[in-house]
């Protein structure tokens, strides 16, 4: 695991570093934040994992953009937590022109052997339909 990532045990504190690892733009530290397992659901219906989802976190990164995350609920039993997050992501699209997208995510972390917290589902879009 790369030295600099920060994991915490505290889940308001998971996504405060998540969003500061995000705008950092080092995908090693954004994808360690996940379990190995984990799904991801960036394109409403298009579930990625594994390798797949590393390297759209790669991809996504290289653009530039800056996110900004508040936790709207939190729910949390044993190993287990639920999070409604607001968010918002600002910067360039793939065609270079400046972009704005925001939304509330419903995102499952799991509490790891270590007391720390990774996504296991993180899917932006729950009001997508």
């Amino acid at each position: 695991m790369n030295d600099t990532v920060r994991l915490s045990g505290d889940v308001e504190e998971h996504v405060r570093l998540y969003a500061e690892a995000f705008n950092s733009g080092d995908a090693d530290r954004v994808n360690a934040m996940y379990t190995e397992e984990a799904v991801a659901v960036w394109e409403p219906g298009k579930p990625l994992s594994g390798r797949e989802r590393e390297e759209s976190v790669v991809e996504f990164l290289a653009r530039g953009p800056r996110m900004n995350a508040e936790i709207r609920h939190s729910y949390v039993t044993g190993d287990t937590a639920l999070l409604v997050v607001d968010w918002t992501i600002d910067g360039p699209g793939e065609d270079g022109t400046d972009e704005h997208h925001e939304g509330v995510g419903l995102d499952v972390l799991r509490r790891g052997a270590d007391g720390n917290w990774r996504y296991a589902i993180d899917e932006p879009f729950s009001q997508a339909g």
